[in-house]
């Protein structure tokens, strides 16, 4: 019998061992085409950024957007218990959904496809590196510090 490999978890395949949250909108009823204009303008972005550009945006996929958006920070905050101030999001993409095939009739008895678009909006958070580790990075910096000093002192010691 062959082995049967276990897929990872979405968390895993998404955010890895790093800190965030995530949050996925399935058959929201827009065509990839146009919602993936909206992701464009936000990935990347600081959460709270984003969240107004979205609010006021002209575009109609902006709300699913900023309704997933909004659902991936909650769920930083609730589960892994980040603040939203510190959050910005990394990965930011639209798959295609399922679509639905409708004929509209046409000349002569014969008809035409409409193809009505689905999407699947999905939207990782994570902290900043420096709102998870403030303090490794400041010991960081100051270990360089002190070796660009020794490093300094030692050449001019070599000189003289």
């Amino acid at each position: 019998m062959s082995e049967t490999t276990q897929r990872p978890s979405r968390r895993l395949a998404l955010l890895g061992e790093r800190p965030g949250s995530y949050a996925i909108a399935r058959h929201v009823r827009m065509t990839p085409m146009k919602v993936r204009r909206v992701v464009d303008m936000v990935r990347g972005m600081d959460v709270v950024d984003a969240l107004a550009m979205l609010q006021f945006a002209p575009q109609a996929a902006s709300e699913p957007v900023y309704k997933v958006v909004a659902s991936a920070a909650a769920n930083a905050e609730q589960t892994a218990a980040l603040r939203i101030e510190n959050l910005f999001i990394s990965q930011a993409y639209v798959d295609e959904g399922t679509t639905m095939r409708r004929i509209r009739p046409r000349a002569k008895g014969s008809a035409s496809r409409i193809l009505k678009r689905a999407s699947h909006i999905t939207v990782v958070v994570e902290p900043h590196s420096e709102a998870v580790a403030p303090k490794k990075a400041k010991a960081e910096k100051k270990a360089v510090k002190t070796d660009k000093a020794t490093k300094a002192s030692t050449s001019e010691k070599k000189e003289a």
